[in-house]
């Protein structure tokens, strides 16, 4: 599917964003394996988040949806029944990586795997842990889905994080519910805490101590009425957009605003952005408001703890890096060679196309600041992150460009388009 981006005069008005893929994610699973009913408010409507409702289905637990509302009927820590055909994980690696913890408890073999984009990335992060804890995992290769996960008696560990990852370390905690004693994870860079915070949320006794995690397993899980807050990774395109169309004032209305997930605001805050915090509130998952405006823009550098904390954001920072003063330098983030697509490639694609110099290296890329965006045919390469990104590009481009695969962003925002053109006018 193309879609055609025009060239904005303003980003204006306010917008509501679908509800935190991340957090939609671990609230579902954990309602799955909950003692009773979870009704979970503004749910993710994106593709991976509906992705993760079909394998629980498919596991035995009685969903119901209505308006951008489920209502998980869970069926307690061991109620999970055995699935004929192979779980559908589609696009999603947050599904495929996080309910493993949950299957490699069961009694019973699971298979699960997902689209071409899902086979290719790799799995050997989370069979490392879940063998340790006693599971029993095979895959092609060694390391690729589709995963045959041999539901074993667990058993405790503790376990350093080789690399910093929120979906990892979710997958070793899930596990630990399933364990006889006390699960500990340590991270060497703090990765978003959306799962201990929902599994406080549902009643589970945990610690944090610095950078380390502990939990004792065998806790039930207690239902819980939950609202999900606007996903700022979603946030990230618009606030860029601001930034980089003139005569712009944009205001986000209840964004989840968890302290793991703030070093977007922190980083665009410290290059100049003119943004505002407004109305925090919540127990849980802090929920507020972003006012944004039109503001000139250093440019910066994005290595170390920040590049992991904002791996999402960085395809649109990208995009914001050529607009800037000094530019946008990206280290350290080899990561993204191995997301739906090689983000640092598919970017010099586009960037490319638009007349926008990259320089390119193995683990990030330098951007030159005060670049203009040319009109050009761009591809998300069945990206959604991409698609996006290329589209807040084209705002800025001197005539209309058309994106192609504009269909990916229904992964994690089906509604971006729509939204993207009301608030561009």
């Amino acid at each position: 599917m193309q879609e055609q981006i025009f060239p904005a005069a303003a980003i204006h008005g306010a917008v509501e964003l679908p509800g935190d893929k991340s957090i939609s994610h671990r609230y579902a699973m954990l309602g799955s394996i909950a003692d009773g009913a979870t009704r979970i408010a503004n749910y993710s409507s994106g593709a991976d988040c509906q992705s993760t409702l079909t394998c629980i289905r498919a596991l035995g637990v009685e969903i119901e949806s209505h308006n951008h509302a489920v209502t998980v009927n869970g069926r307690g820590l061991e109620g999970l029944r055995e699935a004929a055909p192979m779980l559908d994980a589609g696009n999603s690696g947050s599904t495929i990586r996080m309910l493993s913890g949950i299957l490699a408890g069961q009694p019973f073999v699971t298979r699960i795997g997902g689209d071409e984009s899902l086979s290719r990335r790799p799995m050997d992060r989370i069979i490392k842990p879940l063998t340790q804890m006693g599971g029993c995992i095979e895959a092609r290769d060694g390391r690729y889905p589709p995963l045959t996960i041999r539901g074993a008696k667990l058993h405790p560990i503790e376990y350093t994080l080789p690399v910093a990852s929120a979906q990892v370390k979710s997958c070793v905690l899930l596990a630990g519910l399933y364990a006889d004693g006390k699960t500990v994870v340590h991270e060497s860079i703090r990765t978003r805490d959306h799962t201990e915070v929902a599994l406080r949320e549902f009643g589970v006794d945990l610690e944090v101590r610095g950078r380390s995690i502990e939990l004792a397993g065998r806790q039930r899980l207690h239902a819980r009425e939950l609202r999900v807050p606007g996903d700022l990774s979603s946030a990230a395109f618009f606030l860029v957009a601001a930034l980089i169309v003139r005569e712009s004032a944009l205001t986000i209305l209840n964004v989840g605003l968890n302290p793991t997930r703030t070093a977007l605001l922190d980083f665009l805050a410290g290059m100049g952005a003119q943004i505002k915090i407004l109305d925090v509130r919540g127990s849980g998952e802090l929920i507020g408001d972003i006012s944004i405006r039109r503001s000139p823009i250093r440019g910066g550098v994005l290595e170390k703890a920040q590049t992991a904390a904002l791996i999402d954001e960085i395809p649109v920072l990208a995009v914001l890096g050529a607009r800037t003063e000094e530019g946008l330098i990206v280290r350290d983030a080899a990561e993204l060679r191995v997301k739906e697509t090689d983000r640092i490639a598919t970017l010099a694609e586009n960037f490319e196309r638009m007349g926008v110099e990259i320089r390119v290296r193995e683990d990030g890329f330098e951007i030159p600041g005060r670049q203009s965006f040319h009109a050009a045919e761009l591809d998300s390469f069945g990206d959604h992150r991409i698609a996006m990104a290329c589209a807040v590009a084209a705002l800025a481009a001197d005539s209309p460009s058309m994106v192609d695969g504009a269909e990916a962003a229904s992964v994690s925002f089906p509604e971006f388009f729509d939204t993207l053109r009301r608030v561009a006018g």
